[in-house]
């Protein structure tokens, strides 16, 4: 199966030495303008779509570790990179397998888990491929087929807050490929994302990884929860964390702002005199925690200047600061 590659920084609309800073505003504006929740009716599902494009790319080039991975791609992205003899599973969506050509074993390829065959190819999660050379190994050195557990397989799967929220049934199909002959077979499971789920917490499919050898019984199916990045919302433990941007008149005098939260929307009042950094609490508005209670929603609040101003906007900032006694620092 053939792999497109995928140029996040275009589809984030910034450039490939863009700051993390402003990698960060522009997932912000495009998810903003494409989350689902914004869209009704038959543009809904081309949202969803899209929306999870974005999410894709800030998960590369969002993170350091991995936008230092996709920029040494380079011209050769779409080679093949050995380690230790074995290759990765190509194609797909959501692969976690290794191939041993010439010998048995499967690669895995994964559909409806929120990424893309690019994305997973790269940054997915493996099978361990020692395991499995492990069992080829045996299996020559013995003479005889020894009993041998398949191997494990894993995989990542994107979660909305509104699934932690909610819970969720989700379709995820399977491909499992024999690396020798090429020919596979296609699965499709009904997965349960249970409500509360956590950030990195394992799914288990009993049975469903790597065949076994002999007597030995089929290794299992993890699907690893990465939460899907917000336009709004940033989590820590249950609580989420709304970024709010303030003019600093605002920050002043004070006003109301319609909140976006996980339960509709809300009327905040900002007090006058708010000052950056504030965190204001609303409780229970927050992701599930273990025991069915509900985290807190914090609204971090940041104060926001004008990058440049119209000529007859800076007669009024001068006459503000004439007038002013208001003093930060002593001058």
């Amino acid at each position: 199966m053939s792999v497109s590659f995928k140029d996040y920084y275009q589809t984030l609309g910034v450039s490939k030495d863009a700051s993390a800073d402003a990698i960060k505003k522009g997932f912000r504006e495009l998810a903003r303008r494409t989350h689902p929740d914004k869209v009704q009716g038959s543009g809904k599902a081309e949202a969803e779509a899209k929306f999870k494009e974005i999410n894709e790319a800030y998960e590369v080039i969002g993170d350091p570790d991995r936008r230092r991975k996709y920029d040494a791609l380079g011209a050769d992205w779409d080679q093949p990179k050995g380690r230790g003899g074995f290759h990765q599973a190509r194609g797909g969506p959501g692969h976690g397998g290794f191939g041993v050509p010439g010998e048995e074993g499967y690669e895995f390829h994964f559909g409806g888990t929120g990424f893309s065959d690019f994305f997973e190819q790269f940054f997915g999660m493996e099978s361990d491929p020692f395991r499995q050379s492990s069992r080829s190994r045996n299996r020559r050195t013995h003479g005889f087929e020894q009993a041998v557990r398949g191997s494990d397989v894993e995989a990542e799967i994107l979660v909305s807050f509104e699934e932690v929220l909610n819970g969720s049934n989700r379709q995820i199909s399977v491909r499992r490929v024999e690396s020798a002959t090429g020919e596979g077979q296609r699965q499709t499971f009904q997965v349960k994302v249970p409500k509360g789920v956590r950030e990195d917490q394992r799914i288990r499919l009993a049975g469903q990884g790597e065949t076994g050898i002999g007597d030995g019984g089929p290794g299992d199916l993890f699907l690893k929860v990465r939460y899907a990045r917000h336009p709004f919302f940033s989590v820590r433990d249950n609580r989420l964390i709304y970024d709010l941007d303030l003019a600093a008149w605002e920050a002043v005098l004070g006003t109301d702002v319609i909140l976006e939260t996980l339960d509709g929307r809300i009327n905040l009042k900002i007090k006058p005199g708010s000052q950056a950094g504030t965190l204001l609490r609303l409780p229970r508005c927050g992701l599930p925690k273990t025991d069915g209670t509900r985290g807190d929603l914090h609204v971090a609040l940041h104060i926001e200047v004008p990058a440049s101003i119209e000529p007859d906007e800076r007669l009024y900032w001068e006459e503000l600061a004439k007038h002013s006694k208001f003093r930060p620092r002593d001058s």
